[in-house]
């Protein structure tokens, strides 16, 4: 054990805990990558299975006062299915536990299907199976399965001289959750981008396709995820933030609530937008952005310093 038998899980931390866990697992012939990145990597005749799983836990994940079953249904299933995209992969099948009170209303459970169901169709993926219990809170148990030609991107593959470029939209589910987070329901915009994300499906397997190094996608925090490419890749990664336009709604949020817009950006999940590092000269893919260099060295910087704020959403505290 590498911390003391009388830890808590606040003391540990997520990823403390998650490297423990690990380490008590054996892995046969067939994992090619086990616990670390986005989803795990399985050989299978003639092609690869990359699955996922996540917990999404009613009022830390999401908030029934706040969105309807279906729009839960979709924000579940988008972040599932981006992991596989930043694999460079493409999902095709989900199972889907629920554990909830019963008194839950039984429309409860069949529109949060149909939300799953509905996103499932965006990427062609279809919802093998799952299971329901009972329990004191609503918990939704979600894998995802699917496959990549050729060799997925990990977060571990970034070199110095690498471009980091960033797909889809960024900053507006923050920006969402800190509006509803005071009571208000506007910009509408920003409210929706949070309670459904719209991941760039096509774009993972598109940035595979041209050579990107490593990929991870943005569900605790840019900043925060960017690190993980950085650690697991034994670099430095400096992000540029005069790359990112602030769109106007993030730029009336911030008035309204005296905050830095940028910060939605740079330390905000939930939109499940890719990044991805690629070798210098490359022609990125459409939709894609350049917002920072990879360097020798670790950690992250912006703008060639240390950023002073907030990286991303941090569990058990």
């Amino acid at each position: 054990m590498t911390f003391a038998a009388n830890a808590t899980l606040a003391d540990v931390g997520e990823f403390g805990l998650v490297d423990e866990l690990a380490s008590r697992f054996s892995y046969g012939e067939q994992v090619l990558v086990g616990p670390g990145d986005d989803a795990a990597v399985l050989a299978v005749p003639d092609r690869r299975l990359v699955v996922s799983t996540d917990l999404h836990v009613d009022t830390r994940h999401f908030r029934r006062d706040w969105a309807t079953a279906e729009e839960i249904g979709h924000k579940v299933a988008a972040a599932n299915l981006s992991d596989i995209n930043a694999m460079g992969g493409r999902a095709s099948a989900l199972t889907v536990g629920l554990a909830a009170p019963p008194d839950l209303p039984a429309a409860w459970a069949v529109g949060l299907a149909d939300g799953i169901a509905a996103e499932c169709e965006l990427v062609g993926a279809s919802v093998v199976g799952g299971d329901l219990t009972s329990a004191d809170q609503v918990v939704v148990a979600v894998t995802v399965m699917g496959s990549v030609d050729g060799d997925p991107v990990l977060r571990s593959g970034a070199r110095p001289g690498d471009l980091v470029a960033l797909c889809g939209r960024q900053g507006w589910a923050a920006g969402g959750l800190a509006v509803l987070a005071r009571g208000f329901r506007s910009p509408r915009k920003l409210v929706e981008a949070y309670k459904r994300p719209e991941p760039p499906y096509a774009a993972g397997a598109a940035a595979a396709a041209v050579g990107a190094t490593a990929m991870i996608d943005v569900s605790d925090g840019l900043l925060a995820d960017v690190g993980h490419i950085a650690d697991a890749s034994g670099v430095a990664v400096d992000v540029d933030s005069g790359a990112f336009e602030l769109a106007e709604p993030l730029q009336a949020v911030g008035a309204a609530l005296g905050a830095d817009p940028l910060r939605f950006i740079l330390a905000g999940g939930d939109d499940h937008a890719l990044v991805a590092t690629f070798p210098e000269g490359t022609v990125l893919p459409e939709g894609w952005l350049r917002i920072g260099v990879v360097a020798e060295g670790n950690g992250v910087t912006v703008d060639g310093g240390a950023w002073e704020g907030p990286t991303g959403h941090t569990h058990f505290r």
